[in-house]
């Protein structure tokens, strides 16, 4: 009996002790289940926008001008339509790469204490954002801690 207590509790530890040697990181379920398609391009007033239509996006046409390349920094203006409630709060970007789990800060937190209409939506941030390799990208657009919704985007070769 007293044999049989000290080879479970063996068997415990070996298990636990193996468990615990797994070197591979998480990849994070939302990374592997999204399809990484370019946002689509929608008008809002007299611009061009890449985003969710009635959600979120920002000024960009896909011209050679606006577009990403890696290390680049191009100035985007986003916007966001909503009720005051979810448009209110400090402003924020994560990016994460087609090909990593890994978030960067693409634009860091900006406060905001009320919606400020412009081109027809309900609240607005200009923004810098450099994206440091070429691929698609997701990014994040955060109101406090709250995840406001996403936009992806292409990030050309030099």
């Amino acid at each position: 009996m007293f044999i049989k207590k000290i080879i479970m509790i063996c068997a415990v530890f070996l298990a636990l002790v193996i468990a615990g040697c797994n070197n591979e990181k998480p990849i994070k379920e939302e990374v592997i289940q999204h399809n990484w398609n370019e946002s689509p391009l929608f008008k809002s007033g007299s611009f061009t926008m890449i985003g969710e239509e009635g959600r979120l996006g920002f000024i960009y046409d896909d011209s050679e001008v606006v577009r990403f390349y890696p290390d680049k920094v191009q100035k985007y203006m986003w916007h966001f339509w909503g009720n005051n409630d979810e448009l209110i709060g400090n402003f924020k970007v994560l990016g994460t790469h087609e090909n990593s789990d890994e978030e960067i800060i693409v634009v860091p937190t900006i406060g905001n204490s009320f919606p400020t209409p412009h081109n027809g939506a309900d609240q607005h941030f200009p923004t810098n954002m450099m994206l440091p390799k070429s691929g698609m990208w997701k990014l994040d657009a955060y109101f406090g801690d709250e995840l406001f919704g996403s936009v992806y985007v292409k990030v050309h070769k030099k």
